[in-house]
């Protein structure tokens, strides 16, 4: 009964939007057939349905005084399916009017439920309709939020082979005016079944009002797999190793909620074993089947350290850090190897004997030059199986706003004052907390692929610029500051590329403890641990406007241009053009006018 009646309560309001009618379309165009503006807007929150017609251009700004963002929901649109994006569209913008930054765009053709946040008390939303003759219908929920005010057990992030989450409260009620979003990402080569062990949501049949959306993949535009409500309890299954799940509720109706577990299936091809190395860690995948063909079973394995478990699915992993579970580090000819042994127990049936196989399956780690040589050998009562792979080390380099290094400059590209001080700071991404990081070459170039000409900052670990200050030694981070330049009769790019060496602290005779040396004293061919970054453009303030093109002439023909006279049909041809430009702007300006004072913008005041 109180659905029906809340039913009945939106179709009476479908009609009063489309009986209160103020224009907001541009010339040309119908005029547009639903209307907020006679709505009662004095809540913080609202829902309606708006009924389109074909060739429409309608825009709504929905305001508030007060300091909070804007969440809007358009959890049910039906625009003609057989028209393009380019045709036919919703645009969200933030701010009171179409000039403001577009926030995101949704047409029939989206795989997700389109929802987006202002970043203040302000958004504008516009709707266009192509030519074609079709019933089209958008439902919208808005509602007000403050940004830092957080639900408890609202989202998250899952990173485990298996686990469970529900919805806030549950089983009690969930809260209103929630939106949860759990992000499910899993280790590479699985991928991730989920099944929803409890569900009930304020049931309708398009689910407009409270939803769950669950999407394939690490974002909620990633593919929409589905979106329901109600009391269902479906199951899905990824096609890759990430997941989204997004529960969203409007201000009535609070149920339950739901409840949900996944499991991670191996889905790579593993007849014995397999091993792979990263910055931080040993990952070895055995086959399930391979452990029964031996009589043994994943309760019989164990690292050097015992206390270091796997996670087990449709196979057994383990995640070897490789500082801890017994991993042993060797340096030796400059060459760093991380090595742990995965031995089976076994449970005797005497002191004496024994029916099983002794094995044990020794992984090594080597560090080669920008990448990594994964070693991996099992004895089998004197029967040795050898493996190797490549990877690479995990670096980057990256511009900060001060020499704390704290706030880094996401602006790319980074436009700069000549002269400015510039501050870069290598990471190398490792769990290894003996290791540094030591900047050995660092080179300015004007293009990306530094070909000539080039500028030495750093060459031999020695600063070659009088600006140029490189920082100590600092664990996984190399820094240095210089001040910005341009190259000469170039465009004002500057591209910056560093070759770092990797060291162990506890090595003093390592070329990263010997710091500046002269070209001729060292010699680094026999570091098998290093990498290039790269970072750019870089470009000075005074060419923003430019977009990366200096605007002028080359120099030769500037001469050229400035010493011919000009002819009497020159000047002729000049005072023709520039009285059909007169012409034409004042035909424009005319249009323009007229198309103005019949356009405006419908505002949503609140107060």
């Amino acid at each position: 009964m109180e659905v029906t009646g809340r039913l009945f309560i939106w179709a009476v309001l479908a009609v009063s939007c489309g009986a209160q009618l103020n224009s907001t379309g541009a010339e040309g165009k119908s005029r547009c057939t639903a209307s907020l503006g006679g709505a009662n807007l004095g809540e913080t929150h609202k829902a309606f349905i708006l009924q389109l017609n074909a060739d429409e251009d309608c825009t709504w700004t929905i305001e508030r005084p007060e300091n909070r963002s804007i969440r809007i929901i358009f959890s049910d649109i039906k625009l003609d399916p057989d028209s393009g994006c380019e045709s036919e569209s919703i645009k969200v913008f933030d701010g009171n009017s179409t000039s403001g930054p577009l926030l995101g765009k949704a047409c029939s053709r989206n795989d997700f439920v389109p929802v987006f946040e202002s970043s203040s008390n302000s958004l504008t939303f516009q709707i266009v309709t192509d030519w074609a003759s079709f019933q089209r219908s958008v439902f919208i929920f808005y509602y007000f939020f403050s940004s830092g005010t957080t639900i408890p057990n609202c989202g998250g992030y899952l990173q485990t082979l298996e686990g469970s989450f529900s919805s806030p409260n549950y089983p009690q009620p969930y809260p209103e005016l929630a939106y949860c979003v759990w992000h499910i990402q899993v280790e590479k080569g699985y991928k991730i079944n989920l099944t929803f062990t409890d569900l009930f949501l304020e049931l309708d049949n398009q689910c407009k009002f409270d939803f769950i959306a669950v999407y394939d993949g690490p974002s909620t535009t990633s593919g929409l797999l589905k979106q329901f409500c109600g009391r269902e309890k479906p199951t899905f299954e990824s096609s890759s190793d990430a997941m989204t799940v997004v529960l969203s509720t409007d201000y009535a109706n609070s149920y339950k909620g739901f409840s949900v577990s996944y499991t991670s299936i191996y889905i790579e091809d593993v007849n014995t074993t397999s091993l792979s190395c990263a910055s931080d860690k040993m990952r070895v995948i055995i086959s399930k089947s391979y452990l029964q063909s031996l009589n043994y079973n994943e309760n019989n394995l164990q690292l050097n350290d015992p206390t270091c478990r796997p996670s087990v699915s449709n196979v057994i992993e383990f995640s070897i850090p490789l500082h801890e579970c017994g991993t042993i580090k060797k340096i030796e000819d400059h060459t760093i190897s991380y090595t742990n042994i995965i031995t089976f127990t076994e449970s005797p049936i005497s002191a004496v004997i024994t029916r099983q196989k002794h094995l044990q399956i020794v992984v090594t780690c080597e560090m080669e030059y920008n990448s990594t040589v994964e070693i991996l050998y099992i004895t089998e009562d004197d029967i040795i199986q050898n493996q190797s792979v490549l990877g690479k080390y995990n670096t980057s380099m990256a511009l900060y706003e001060s020499s704390s290094f704290e706030n880094l400059v996401q602006e790319s590209p980074y436009y700069v004052d000549l002269n400015q001080t510039l501050f870069v700071q290598v990471t190398l991404h490792t769990s290894d907390p003996s290791l540094v990081v030591f900047l050995d070459t660092c080179r300015a170039s004007p293009t990306s692929d530094f070909a000539s000409p080039t500028y030495d900052l750093i060459n031999s670990g020695c600063s070659r610029d009088e600006t140029c200050k490189v920082y100590p030694l600092f664990g996984h981070y190399g820094r240095f500051q210089f001040n910005a330049f341009k190259f000469l009769r170039h465009l004002s790019s500057v591209y910056l590329k560093c070759k770092i060496l990797i060291c162990d602290t506890n090595d003093q005779e390592s070329r990263c403890n010997q710091g500046c040396v002269s070209r001729r004293k060292r010699d680094i061919s026999s570091y098998k641990w290093k990498t290039d970054s790269v970072i750019g453009p870089i470009r000075l303030k005074r060419d923003r406007s430019a977009s990366g093109d200096s605007g002028l002439l080359p120099q030769t023909h500037e001469a050229e241009i400035s010493n011919q006279p000009l002819s009497h049909l020159h000047l002729f041809s000049f005072t023709v053009l520039a009285l059909n430009v007169v012409i034409v702007a004042a035909a424009t300006g005319k249009h323009f006018l007229n198309r103005w004072t019949d356009y405006r913008y419908q505002k949503l005041q609140v107060y």
